[in-house]
């Protein structure tokens, strides 16, 4: 579909997703469609996982972003174009616009992580970073751009864009199983949006599953018209949407058999068995579609599910704070408060313990002045590293048999 056949709010078809993939051939990775056998023995659904995190940039986004500048008049491409993103979507036109010969603008919001400000800025793109969430930084994107008559690209509610990624979908009906259901995650919708056309025309007895983090729902909220309420921070700021798309949501009303919301603490878990059991670098969208499964496992039981790993651009930092307190949910990294008398020895004697017992101590905190216990009673916080649950709760019962009490301080 060419850029002039394009009506504003025009609903794309299957056939456009098909002219796309032909349109990105070669420009993009048909990146691999892998059973994760690991995270299937671990739900009891038979998962495969469609690794979009290894395109170039690192997201789906790029599929989209191509299509829509290869699409443009020439006469717009001179122009140059502008869009908003909290990061995926930057880095897809900025990389994209740069091999096309087409200057690009990118609005980000301000609480974009810097991994994801510093790659689009590589990429070539101007950077501008305003508001606080996409919606912000969007209305900016669209005053800048008519201030400096550049073509605007959204992120998700444009039609070539939608068509564009749906050719995540042809890839993936042309090289894996038949899939009982597909979960995609969602912010606008343009991902699940173009996918659903392709599924439903190729694959109609597919179930379509739409995932959504419970602090943006918006589009639960653009199909069931439920009122919810909407957070602030969330792990999946990829999907962090407070709007949905008006081409996208009708898309998703006529073909998406469900929208699920999952918890944070249910993303994390997702990240974390991604990374630890599958070996795999997600962001917090891109394990949306595991975190559905792991809130309801019952539902998919035995089922060939397909997910997409939509984005691996986390920061290191977060990546490292969200695999120590899974480490810490499981029992293996844990804080203890252990009660003992001042006087000396009793360091010495509370780490033999913990070593008689197989604990690696890694960092140890003794506190006498800021304590409420007895004067001639003390405290020290031994922080250390277990094979799990049940060794922890070895290594507590040796130390209070031993007449040391004993608390976790902190998990």
């Amino acid at each position: 579909m060419s850029a002039n056949a394009i009506i504003e709010n025009s609903l794309p078809v299957a056939d456009d997703v098909r002219d796309a993939a032909k349109r990105i051939a070669g420009r993009v990775m048909n990146t691999p469609l892998v059973p994760a056998e690991k995270l299937s023995a671990l739900t009891g659904a038979k998962i495969w996982l469609k690794l979009e995190n290894l395109q170039y940039t690192g997201a789906f986004k790029q599929r989209g972003a191509l299509n829509k500048l290869m699409t443009l008049p020439d006469a717009d491409k001179k122009r140059g174009v502008i869009a908003a993103s909290a990061g995926n979507h930057a880095q897809g036109v900025a990389y994209n616009a740069k091999a096309l010969g087409i200057h690009a603008v990118i609005v980000m919001p301000t609480t974009t992580p810097d991994v994801k400000v510093r790659q689009t800025r590589e990429l070539g793109a101007d950077v501008v970073l305003h508001g606080e969430d996409f919606d912000e930084a969007g209305d900016y994107a669209r005053k800048l751009g008519r201030k400096r008559d550049l073509v605007f690209v959204h992120p998700f509610d444009d039609a070539d864009v939608i068509a564009g990624q749906g050719t995540v979908a042809l890839e993936m009906i042309e090289a894996g199983p038949d899939f009982d259901a597909v979960i995609v995650p969602i912010g606008g919708g343009g991902l699940i949006a173009g996918m659903s056309l392709a599924f439903k025309d190729a694959s109609a007895t597919t179930e379509i599953i739409g995932v959504q983090t419970e602090l943006f729902p918006s589009m639960a909220m653009a199909i069931d018209g439920k009122e919810r309420k909407f957070g602030a921070n969330t792990l999946a700021e990829g999907i962090a949407v407070r709007e949905a798309g008006t081409i996208t949501r009708e898309i998703v009303r006529d073909n998406v058999d469900d929208i699920v919301l999952v918890d944070e603490r249910t993303l994390e878990r997702a990240l974390s068995l991604l990374m630890n059991e599958q070996k795999l670098l997600a962001e917090g969208a891109g394990a949306a579609g595991l975190a559905a499964i792991l809130a309801d496992p019952e539902r998919f039981a035995g089922k060939t599910v397909g997910l997409v790993l939509c984005g691996g651009n986390i920061d290191a930092r977060l990546l490292s704070m969200i695999l120590m307190r899974d480490l810490a949910r499981a029992g293996r990294l844990a804080r203890l408060r252990v009660q003992l008398l001042d006087k000396p020895g009793q360091l010495v004697s509370v780490s033999s313990i913990i070593a008689e017992h197989d604990g690696n101590v890694i960092d140890v905190g003794h506190h006498r002045t800021y304590s409420d216990l007895p004067a001639k009673m003390t405290c020290m916080d031994v922080t250390l590293d277990t094979q799990g649950q049940d060794h922890l709760d070895r290594i507590i019962e040796a130390l209070r048999d031993n007449g040391y009490p004993v608390e976790i301080a902190a998990y």
